[in-house]
């Protein structure tokens, strides 16, 4: 790459952040500002609320039901760790930058411990709002920045911000909320990127940096652990094998990467042995995720069958407007699987207090009666949870699966490489998870480098790659072949 070059990108990089910042922050701070207890805020506001008064991390809400005894604003809590600490202590500290943030928060978590209205509180979210649209400029810029690195065309650049900013410009709603989905898709991407600058550059401090990114996204969501021997596994793939020339240490970057991942997660974990007397992440977690999974299994055959149109973007607005023949997937509907499962778990916790050593009964007499409903029903969960970006990812997704195609024809894996955690982590949204395209905004990235990467040679040359000509040809030849039967 010639030095013009890496100027001008530099200045696109420049603009195409300051473009993300002025979109994405317009659409968010444009809509309505609900109340801090709808949806999943008060799991985060609560356990910031409680280190801002108390200086305690706290379990939040989560704490406030496990308690026989009623919890009340006055009340010192217990440390918990079943959240994770980065998304809590970014509102901790806009919280400490913006009293009227921290009295909003304030207003909200006292009145919901006390049993008041807190419709009453101010509605004021504007330092997270303004936060969240950062992040997501930051995650643009880096998912382009991925792109020219794996694709090194023209406009691939260009291309891959667009789609990524259209297609987050359809999520601007959830970013609205004081939640962690900005916070995950940014530090993702900035992972994703920083790992794919340590294979092509063999720099031991983009491994260091790597393997640190990965940590705090582990501290933001705990069920992103799995990316880490994936991480392992893929980064020694590619340094034994694909690196050219292949790096004389490739075991010392594996050991830094290791290193670097285990500053904050075993900081974290051993913060956790000291105030809650268990060594690990998190608690009820997981456990908690897996109970509200298993009321899915409940689906008919008919809704099966329907969950394919229902949830692909576009048409399931249109062939289900109604929606009552698919009340079940909507979130907020009474009797909804969500619904259905967030009550078996309140009964059990209200029961026994801790679902941890109850799961491992749970899940041996679900497998046992109903494992084949178990794996069957995670194909449509997958298949819902595979849309980010809403109708962009229905352009983009079909030239996302010819980027894959066109890289296992030509052996160039590294758009593989760098694709593959995102399919593992929609894949275990599946089996634990539940319909919510949120959880898989992280699809954004690929899809929209996988779409850029076709398109961009069509912009150059002004025809289609010769990849998209043979599949032409070759369809055109099947339909006259069939005409001719």
């Amino acid at each position: 790459m010639t030095k013009s070059r890496v100027a001008t990108s530099s200045r696109v990089r420049i603009g195409l952040g300051l473009l993300s910042l002025v979109l994405l922050g317009g659409l968010i701070l444009n809509r309505p500002v609900p109340v801090l207890q709808e949806y999943d805020q008060p799991f985060y506001i609560t356990v910031a609320y409680d280190l801002y008064r108390w200086g305690v991390f706290s379990n939040g809400i989560v704490a406030d039901s496990e308690s026989d005894a009623d919890t009340d604003s006055n009340t010192r809590p217990p440390p918990g760790m079943f959240f994770g600490p980065v998304y809590p202590v970014l509102v901790y500290a806009a919280m400490k930058l913006d009293p009227r943030f921290a009295a909003a928060v304030r207003c909200s978590v006292e009145a919901d411990r006390d049993n008041r209205d807190y419709s009453a509180c101010d509605r004021y979210v504007l330092p997270m709002r303004l936060l969240n649209a950062f992040l997501l400029s930051i995650a643009v810029v880096a998912l382009a920045s991925a792109a020219e690195i794996i694709f090194a065309r023209r406009w691939i650049f260009v291309l891959t911000g667009a789609i990524a900013l259209g297609a987050l410009a359809c999520e601007a709603l959830i970013f609205s909320f004081v939640m962690t989905e900005a916070t995950i898709f940014s530090l993702y991407s900035g992972f994703a990127l920083v790992n794919l600058l340590a294979w092509k550059s063999g720099r031991l401090r983009y491994f260091l940096l790597a393997g640190l990114l990965l940590g705090l996204l582990c501290l933001t969501k705990p069920s992103f652990l799995v990316m880490f021997p994936l991480a392992l596994g893929l980064s020694a793939l590619y340094l034994y094998w694909l690196a050219k020339p292949r790096p004389a240490c490739v075991l010392r970057y594996l050991v830094l990467f290791s290193l670097a991942f285990a500053i904050p997660v075993g900081g974290w974990a051993t913060r956790n042995l000291a105030a809650v007397g268990k060594f690990g992440l998190t608690e009820e977690y997981g456990s908690a995720a897996l109970i509200e999974r298993f009321a899915y299994d409940d689906m008919t055959a008919r809704e099966f069958l329907q969950a394919f149109p229902y949830c692909t973007p576009g048409i399931g607005e249109l062939a289900f407007r109604n929606g009552d023949s698919m009340h079940r997937f909507v979130y907020s509907t009474k009797g909804s699987f969500f619904q259905v499962g967030r009550d078996r778990r309140d009964a059990l916790t209200n029961t026994y207090h801790r679902l941890d050593p109850l799961i491992g009964g749970i899940v041996r007499d679900e497998m046992r009666a109903r494992w084949w409903r178990y794996l069957l029903v995670s194909v449509p969960l997958v298949w819902c949870g595979m849309w980010p970006g809403w109708l962009v990812s229905l352009l983009a997704v079909p030239l996302f699966a010819g980027a894959c195609i066109r890289s296992i024809r030509k052996r160039e894996p590294l758009f593989l490489l760098y694709t593959l955690p995102t399919l593992v982590n929609l894949a275990l949204d599946g089996l634990v998870g539940n319909t919510a395209t949120r959880y898989n905004l992280i699809l954004i990235g690929p899809y929209a480098i996988g779409a850029a990467s076709l398109l961009a040679p069509w912009l150059e040359t002004g025809n289609w790659p010769q990849s998209f000509h043979r599949f032409s040809l070759r369809s055109a030849g099947a339909a006259a072949e069939q005409d001719v039967t």
